[in-house]
C-alpha cells in the first residue's frame, strides 16, 4: 500500500482529486442502489414488474446517454459536465428516498443514470489528458479508488439502511453535494484540445464510426464486461443453488464481492507494473481476457464433483470455487483495465477523447445487457437439463475468443495510434 500511495502522491493534484471523487461516487451510488429494490418491494409494496422497470430505465438512460454525456464534454468542458452528472445524482438520490409515485420514482431513476453519463466520459477524458504519458499508471491508481468505494458502499448502506432507506438515499444525496461544491471550488477548468472546433456533432460522429480499429476494439471488449460481470450475477446464483439462502449463502456471496474488491485494491498497482515493464499494451490485453475466461474452469471442474448431502463437504464445494472464479476474473480485470482505458486514447488519436469513451462505454452497455440475457438463458437450460458446466464452458469459451480477436487487432497493428498506422500502410497508386 506504501507504493501505492507514493503514486498517488507523485501525480497531478487535478488527477489525485479525480481518483478521490471516482471513490466518493462509488461509495454514494452503493450504499444505496444494492437496496434500493428491496425498498421498492418491501416498504413500497411494488409489483415486480414495475421495481424492474425503475431499475431499467436507470440503466437505459445512462448507457443510453454516454455518447450525449462524452460529446458534451468534449465541446463545453470536462469540469462543468462532472459537475452537472453530481449535481443531478444529488437531486435525484434525495427524491429515491423521499417520494412513493411511481412516476416521481422513475423520474428519478432516469436522473441519476443520466448524472453516470455526464460524468463518466468527462472524468476518464479529464483523467487521461492530465496524467499525460503516465496514463497506465494513473488508470490502474483509479481503479483501485474505483474498486474501494464498490466495497465500502454496501457496508456503510446495510447500516443506514438498519436505520431507514430515506436516511440512506439522503446520506447518499448529501455526499454528492458535498462532492459538487468540491469540483466547483478545487477542480481546475480543463477542454479538450480540439473543444473549439468548428465542425459539426454529427460529422464528429461520423468520423468516429469510420475508426474501424476503435469499434473491432469496443466489439471485442464486450466479452470482458460480460464477464466480469457475473460475479453480480452467475457466481452468486451459483453459490445460493448449491450453499442455499440462508445465512451461509449470503455470507459465501459476501465473500465473493470481498474477494474481487480486496484483490484490487492490494494488488493492481502491482499487477500493472509488471506487465508494463514486460509486455506491450495490446499483449497485457489478451493477458487479461483469456485470464478472465480461465476464471470459470474452476466452476466447470467443480460441476463434474457429486453434490455432497450436506456438512463441510457442500460449504466447500459452494464457496471455493466460485471465490477462486472471483479472484481470477479481478486478476484478468487488473491486468486488462488500465491498458484497455490508455488504448481508447490512442485509437481515438488524442481527439475527442470525451466522445469515443461515451461510445465505448454505450457498446460495452449493451453487450453487457444481451451477455447477461444469454448467461441468465443458459443458467436456466443448464438447470432444466441437468447440464451444470454449460454456463461455465460457454463463459470460458466467450474469454477465449474475445482474447483471440484483441490477438488478432494487435498483431494486425490495428491497436496502434492512427499515426502510427497511417505510416506502416502500404503505398497505393
Amino acid at each position: 500500500m506504501k507504493g501505492t500511495l507514493a503514486q498517488f502522491r507523485s501525480h497531478e493534484p487535478s488527477v489525485r482529486l479525480l481518483m478521490v471523487n471516482q471513490f466518493t461516487i462509488n461509495l454514494g451510488f452503493y450504499m444505496l442502489m444494492p437496496y434500493l429494490a428491496t425498498h421498492l418491494a418491501g416498504p413500497l409494496g411494488l409489483a415486480g414488474w414495475l421495481v424492474g422497470l425503475i431499475l431499467g430505465v436507470r440503466n437505459f438512460s445512462q448507457q443510453g446517454m454516454f455518447l450525449i454525456g462524452g460529446t458534451l464534454a468534449d465541446r463545453l468542458g470536462y469540469k462543468p459536465m462532472i459537475i452537472a452528472g453530481l449535481v443531478l445524482r444529488t437531486v435525484g438520490f434525495a427524491v429515491l428516498g423521499l417520494v412513493e409515485s411511481v412516476p416521481a420514482l422513475l423520474a428519478a431513476s432516469a436522473a441519476t443514470g443520466l448524472a453516470g453519463a455526464l460524468f463518466n466520459p468527462a472524468s476518464r477524458a479529464y483523467l487521461a489528458a492530465d496524467a499525460g504519458e503516465r496514463r497506465v499508471e494513473a488508470f490502474a491508481l483509479f481503479n483501485v479508488f474505483y474498486q474501494a468505494g464498490i466495497l465500502l458502499g454496501p457496508l456503510v448502506g446495510m447500516v443506514l439502511t438498519g436505520v431507514d432507506f430515506s436516511v440512506t438515499c439522503l446520506v447518499a444525496s448529501g455526499i454528492f453535494a458535498v462532492l459538487s461544491l468540491v469540483q466547483i471550488r478545487a477542480l481546475p477548468a480543463r477542454r479538450a484540445a480540439d473543444g473549439k472546433s468548428s465542425e459539426g456533432v454529427l460529422a464528429q460522429w461520423r468520423g468516429i464510426l469510420a475508426n474501424r480499429p476503435f469499434l473491432l476494439f469496443s466489439v471485442a471488449m464486450i466479452g470482458s464486461y460480460v464477464m466480469s460481470f457475473q460475479v453480480y450475477l452467475a457466481l452468486p446464483l451459483e453459490v445460493r443453488r448449491l450453499g442455499g439462502e440462508g445465512r451461509f449463502g449470503t455470507a459465501a456471496v459476501a465473500v465473493l464481492f470481498a474477494v474481487s474488491g480486496l484483490s484490487t485494491v492490494l494488488f493492481q498497482t502491482r499487477v500493472t507494473a509488471w506487465f508494463k515493464a514486460r509486455t506491450e499494451p495490446g499483449r497485457a490485453l489478451v493477458w487479461g481476457l483469456l485470464t478472465m475466461g480461465v476464471a470459470f474452469v474452476p466452476l466447470l471442474l467443480a460441476s463434474a464433483v457429486p453434490v455432497p448431502g450436506g456438512g463441510v463437504g457442500l460449504w466447500l464445494l459452494a464457496s471455493v470455487p466460485p471465490a477462486l472464479s472471483a479472484l481470477l476474473l479481478a486478476l484478468g480485470t487488473m491486468i486488462a483495465y488500465p491498458f484497455e482505458m490508455d488504448t481508447i486514447v490512442r485509437l481515438a488519436g488524442d481527439r475527442l477523447v470525451a466522445t469515443h469513451y461515451g461510445l465505448y462505454n454505450t457498446v460495452c452497455g449493451v453487450g453487457i445487457t444481451v451477455g447477461n440475457l444469454l448467461t441468465g438463458v443458459a443458467l436456466d437450460a443448464a438447470r432444466d437439463a441437468g447440464m451444470s458446466a454449460l454456463p461455465w464452458a460457454a463463459l470460458s469459451a466467450l474469454g477465449l475468443v474475445c482474447g483471440g480477436a484483441l490477438y488478432g487487432l494487435h498483431r494486425s497493428g490495428r491497436l496502434a495510434p492512427p499515426a502510427t498506422r497511417s505510416r506502416s500502410a502500404p503505398v497505393t497508386v
